[in-house]
């Protein structure tokens, strides 16, 4: 399979390892340098759930923007757009890296020094030994705990810090030369409460249903896996800049099981009300009651690929089932794909494998 002509264009040096250009392998370039990077697609060639892979240095520079990094390969439609955010994100860290060995003029400590010192150091979760980078911890009005992360080059306050924060949207600062630390906080402060509905209706979903995935959820994640039974449950996209408006939902499980979820999320549809809370109206809507973590185990729902044998592979949880309500057995598709091109009698069409189940041959 030949590589898309966007991506080729972006990354010459990025090229497929295999037909169906789910394996990607070669360089990303970023300030004249080549950084050895791998790149394995799922199935769906979904980008949320591609593994990145690469040179040591290269995850050396990048340690930093993990967060950032994470929240880009959840919210990019596909790889060429990632790609795009991960050479933006290498030119930035390259940058500050080479910023680092800048002798840094009095000025510049003397300005940092009293812009923390008029912010007040309770502020301050962290400074570096080169009062290069600088953390600064701030609670919303729900009492959540937030992190925001600058780097300053040596040219501050002329030119702003970079900004790392853990949220589902990008975060752009309004900046001059006379702007300090303090305009900062303040735009970031001002940023969490326009994204207080958000983590109030994914606060709620992870404290009263069993979230499958992700396992650890960061502030900037959007996606969450609802177990609604056993081997069923919804995976569901929210807008954060419109919490309480129906997410995008997709079902996972048995047909049998997840049809007449679909139907009755169809049918009523119209009952959707902004006003109460988005679990609230998940539950009208599906006419269910989510199982719930005071009363219910979660490996009463969480079983094991019937492949592997393991819950969690790379990250990943069993996401198929068999169709056949007397079996329904969960596996990876990572696992049922493998299974399914080794036997003879499946057939393929396009990216899509038919076969028997390794549990009930059915």
């Amino acid at each position: 399979m030949a590589a898309p002509a966007a991506l080729l264009r972006q990354c010459p040096l990025l090229l497929p390892q295999d037909r169906e250009g789910t394996v990607y392998e070669g360089f990303v370039s970023a300030q004249g340098r080549d950084f050895h990077i791998r790149v394995l697609l799922p199935m769906d060639f979904s980008v949320k759930n591609a593994r990145i892979e690469c040179s040591w240095h290269l995850k050396k520079l990048l340690h930093g923007y993990r967060h950032i990094l994470k929240q880009r390969l959840h919210s990019c439609p596909d790889l060429v757009s990632f790609m795009v955010e991960l050479k933006t994100v290498l030119e930035i860290a390259l940058k500050n890296t080479q910023d680092l060995h800048i002798p840094r003029p009095p000025e510049y400590y003397s300005c940092l020094v009293r812009d923390l010192e008029v912010l007040g150091w309770n502020k301050v979760s962290y400074v570096d030994t080169g009062l290069a980078t600088v953390k600064l911890k701030a609670e919303d009005s729900c009492g959540r705990q937030h992190l925001i992360t600058l780097k300053l080059n040596a040219k501050y306050p002329t030119e702003p810090p970079d900004c790392l924060v853990d949220f589902p949207v990008q975060f752009a600062i309004s900046w001059m030369p006379q702007s300090s630390l303090i305009d900062i906080f303040n735009q970031f402060l001002a940023a969490l409460e326009s994204l207080k509905e958000f983590w109030d209706a994914m606060d709620e979903i992870d404290e009263k249903t069993w979230v499958l995935e992700p396992e650890n959820p960061t502030r900037g994640a959007t996606r969450r896996r609802i177990a609604i039974g056993t081997n069923v449950s919804v995976n569901i996209e929210v807008d954060p800049r419109h919490p309480n408006m129906l997410p995008d939902c997709y079902f996972l499980g048995a047909d049998h099981a997840v049809n007449p979820l679909r139907i009755k999320l169809n049918n009523n549809m119209h009952l959707w009300d902004p006003e109460i809370s988005l679990l609230q109206n998940l539950k009208e809507l599906l006419e269910i009651d989510f199982p719930s973590r005071a009363v219910i185990e979660k490996s009463d729902f969480a079983k094991d690929c019937g492949i592997c044998y393991a819950y969690r592979l790379n990250g990943t949880t069993p996401d198929q089932v068999c169709d056949d309500p007397r079996c329904g057995q969960p596996f990876h598709q990572t696992c049922l794909y493998e299974w399914l091109q080794g036997l003879p009698s499946s057939r393929q069409s396009f990216n899509v494998i038919f076969g028997e189940c390794p549990y009930c041959n059915k």
